[in-house]
């Protein structure tokens, strides 16, 4: 199995490395997991729709270019479907039963994901409402996958 995130802009704050690297660490008994940067589009604080739509549009390039067609696409999108981690652990169990080995996860810039992204993911999914840094994100969504496989093994790690 592989599990991998796309995700826009360079993490810089050390604490999230190591927790993410932690818990990547944990997963590899489950799954090749990796992290693959596209770089984010710079742009000024105050935008236009049209200069936030280009800006999106070209993140959404670099995003699309890094997945490939068989793999299951989930988007991390506030308006996503919320699932507890029970049943998220059941999904990616689902998944690679009915022969999903490559499951990508998708986490967009600052102003979100292009529609393109969000066309091309099988799946959408929230967090919740809250608004979150995209470097906590990883790091919390990291520490989802690893429970979700712990879920599935039976372990008394989601208690």
């Amino acid at each position: 199995m592989n599990i991998k995130l796309v995700v826009v802009g360079k993490l810089k704050e050390k604490y999230f490395k190591q927790g993410i690297a932690e818990y990547a660490k944990r997963l590899s008994r489950f799954s090749k997991f990796e992290i693959v940067e596209v770089p984010d589009e710079k742009a000024p604080e105050s935008l236009s729709d049209s200069e936030m739509a280009q800006v999106m549009a070209k993140e959404g390039e670099r995003i699309l270019s890094k997945i490939k067609d068989r793999e299951y696409v989930y988007a991390l999108a506030i308006l996503g479907k919320e699932r507890s981690s029970e049943e998220f652990a059941k999904e990616i169990k689902d998944l690679t039963t009915y022969g999903h080995s490559d499951i990508t996860f998708v986490i967009g810039g600052s102003l979100g994901l292009a529609p393109e992204v969000l066309k091309r993911a099988d799946t959408q999914i929230s967090f919740g409402r809250f608004t979150l840094p995209h470097q906590l994100m990883r790091l919390v969504l990291t520490e989802q996958i690893y429970r979700a496989f712990m879920i599935n093994e039976g372990s008394p790690y989601h208690k």
